[in-house]
């Protein structure tokens, strides 16, 4: 269930943030975003931006990243937490760098677009936890609804039981109903 992750984040280029401000009243905002590995993503926003000013205040973030195209029934989607904040000066280029990469030659970004010359802020969220979408209905869980499943990266000492319909997941990551075989799972 791993190779989800690091797959639907090179995939997609758009992601839903979460975030609140100082009263807990939530606000999402799409976000063109570049994945450094699988435990941090950056994006440049205005700082004025209501979700900005939300991390400001509360830095702890959720992160979906799904497909708005996929069929009913079809859908695959990570769910992250993670805290985020502005990437220090002497990480921006760096950041920059990966951003632009995703970004079409025409559009891609300079040190003038970012402050303190320009409008832009370059901001990162570094994820704590990792989960994946187990659709409704999915016979390796023997769930009726949808449901997420908290993975991690492989641990080379993890030994999981073969007949395991999480692989992927990690020992550390999985209860002990997740360790039974398949169909003995239910969320």
């Amino acid at each position: 269930m791993w190779a989800t992750v690091p797959r639907l984040l090179a995939q997609h280029r758009y992601l839903v943030l979460g975030t609140a401000d100082d009263d807990g009243r939530p606000w999402v905002s799409p976000v063109f975003y570049a994945a450094d590995g699988e435990h941090r993503i950056v994006w440049v926003s205005a700082p004025g931006s209501r979700h900005s000013r939300n991390i400001a205040a509360r830095p702890d973030v959720a992160i979906t990243v799904f497909d708005t195209n996929a069929p009913i029934g079809g859908a695959e989607a990570l769910y992250l937490e993670a805290t985020a904040d502005s990437v220090v000066d002497d990480a921006r280029t760096a950041a920059l760098a990966l951003l632009n990469t995703r970004l079409p030659t025409s559009q891609r970004l300079g040190p003038d677009d970012l402050e303190p010359a320009g409008p832009m802020r370059v901001y990162q969220a570094a994820i704590t936890r990792h989960y994946v979408l187990i659709r409704g209905g999915d016979a390796r869980f023997d769930n009726v609804t949808d449901t997420r499943l908290t993975v991690a990266p492989p641990s080379p000492n993890a030994q999981l039981p073969r007949s395991s319909a999480v692989r992927g997941a990690t020992k550390e990551t999985m209860t002990s109903e997740q360790m039974r075989t398949p169909k003995e799972n239910s969320s």
